[in-house]
């Protein structure tokens, strides 16, 4: 089987979509599949084409995704024929990727990550024009007649059937972690053991809900002298680091932050399992990454309980009463109470992505063999 991948952004970039791309990739290559990845170039000194056995990978030399949106295709066009069909991944992706396989009759499967919809009118620091503008890029794709649409939660499942994609389009994969890379030996903590820490970890986005976590953290911090808020979080965008960094430096919070910038896997999980609580302010998730890989760490967790959360979540945790500071303050005093909810663990396995992926595929192929002799 030949499989070619048109993706935004993939390995050496950090993130819960690249997580599960380089997982699936790797597992297809050991089975001998042939693997062609299309995707941008947003470190310099990533070569332009790398090969790894039977993985190929072709990096366009861009940064911006909305750039990598208009040259994808021609990209696409040039290297059509190393794929049996196209796997793509929301949003800036999918365009291209599904034009070129019209072009070129081959079949396009599309993992949507989330759906938002009416949530980018909710979103704060977005203008109208940028709220709108994204608004009808995501609804111009989600009528595109993809011949496969993935959802990594029935919640993202149910979102696409309710802007209009058919059920049969549409299959629910979750995303799936090795639970052998969270067997994590705690190392005692340097910091004072009288101390509750919050730890926020992730990148910088307007539905992260960090609009919420600082004002709230803030009231907290002037409330309980033990309480630390942790911030493991990019250095880019930049503008939105410095406006966090203004907010905090502006407040009480300043003398109880602590900030983290790029630590490494293993530092990472150190960091996180020293932590009395991992908080998950979103205004929205189309699965979680952070969520189940702290819930794998035994971490608890203080959740928005908004979309693919309500799914994942479990073991030790809070959920915010509804989406607003006041809620997140409560929740924040319920867990320096130690007042957890108990549930037993949902466990998401990578062997039952890979393998859901894999049926997929294998069903695909039938497919195109069948419209062949039909021909």
């Amino acid at each position: 089987m030949k499989i070619l991948f048109f993706l935004e952004y993939y390995y050496p970039n950090i993130g819960g979509v690249e997580t599960l791309f380089k997982n699936l990739i790797d597992n297809l290559a050991q089975e001998n599949h042939q693997i062609t990845i299309i995707t941008a170039r947003p470190y310099p000194d990533s070569p332009l084409k790398e090969y790894e056995g039977n993985i190929t990978i072709i990096r366009i030399p861009v940064r911006s995704r909305y750039i990598f949106t208009f040259l994808g295709f021609f990209y696409l066009i040039r290297h059509i024929s190393k794929g049996d069909f196209i796997h793509t991944t929301s949003y800036n992706a999918a365009i291209p990727a599904f034009f070129a396989g019209k072009l070129f009759r081959k079949k396009v499967i599309v993992t949507f990550h989330e759906v938002w919809d009416q949530l980018w009118f909710q979103l704060p620091d977005m203008g109208k024009i940028g709220q709108w503008s994204h608004y009808l890029f995501e609804q111009f794709l989600l009528k595109l007649p993809f011949d496969k649409f993935i959802g990594v939660s029935h919640s993202t499942s149910n979102n696409l059937i309710k802007a209009g994609v058919s059920k049969e389009r549409v299959t629910t994969i979750y995303n799936g972690i090795d639970y052998k890379d969270f067997k994590v030996k705690k190392i005692k903590s340097s910091t004072n053991s009288n101390e509750f820490v919050f730890t926020y970890f992730g990148r910088l986005g307007i539905s992260k809900g960090l609009d919420l976590l600082i004002p709230a953290a803030q009231q907290i911090c002037s409330k309980y002298p033990n309480m630390r808020l942790q911030l493991i979080i990019p250095k880019v965008p930049k503008p939105f680091l410095d406006k966090i960094l203004t907010a905090i430096n502006d407040s009480a919070l300043k003398d109880c932050t602590i900030i983290k910038h790029e630590l490494s896997f293993e530092n990472l999980k150190q960091t996180l399992v020293q932590s009395n609580c991992v908080v998950i302010p979103s205004y929205s998730e189309g699965f979680c990454f952070a969520a189940v890989e702290c819930i794998a760490l035994d971490v608890p967790l203080i959740s928005s309980d908004q979309a693919a959360l309500k799914e994942v979540v479990s073991g030790q945790f809070i959920k915010m009463e509804e989406f607003s500071v006041t809620a997140l303050i409560k929740a924040m005093e319920a867990a320096l109470a130690g007042n957890w909810e108990v549930t037993p663990i949902k466990h998401f396995l990578l062997t039952d992505t890979i393998e859901q992926y894999k049926a997929l595929y294998d069903n695909l192929m039938q497919v195109n063999k069948q419209q062949m002799v039909d021909v």
